[in-house]
């Protein structure tokens, strides 16, 4: 059974190993950089199988206007469970109607996206990282 929290507390070990075994490209192995992204989210919502982290979706947001959803992140293992787009709806719900949800599609995901509810936009800009 998954269960869903708020606030279960997440260490950088376990996001790497679900970043590692999601597919996602994120630093997986900068254990210091993945605890920062943790402490600095303003929200995250995670997916658990027992003590098993198998799911996140990490957010900046202010509450009122827009939210940027940074990463979403499901195992391997359950991708197609519905747990990704669980996780979307908990977020709207937690953020309210009047705020909107914003992301960057990896290029492997842009067609799931809209499954789950999003629209495409090509008002998009970017300055990417440098590492």
């Amino acid at each position: 059974m998954i269960n869903y929290h708020t606030d279960k507390k997440i260490d950088a070990a376990d996001l790497s190993q679900l970043f590692a075994s999601s597919g996602i490209k994120r630093p997986y192995q900068d254990l210091e950089r993945l605890q920062k992204m943790i402490d600095n989210a303003d929200m995250s919502i995670s997916a658990w199988d027992g003590e098993r982290l198998i799911g996140i979706a990490r957010a900046i947001t202010d509450f009122v206007y827009c939210c940027y959803l940074s990463d979403l992140a499901v195992n391997h293992d359950y991708q197609r469970l519905g747990i990704g787009k669980k996780l979307v709806e908990l977020l709207r719900e937690t953020l309210g109607p009047e705020v909107s949800l914003v992301l960057l599609s990896a290029p492997t995901a842009v067609d799931y996206y809209p499954r789950i509810g999003f629209t495409n936009s090509d008002k998009c800009y970017l300055i990417p990282r440098e590492r």
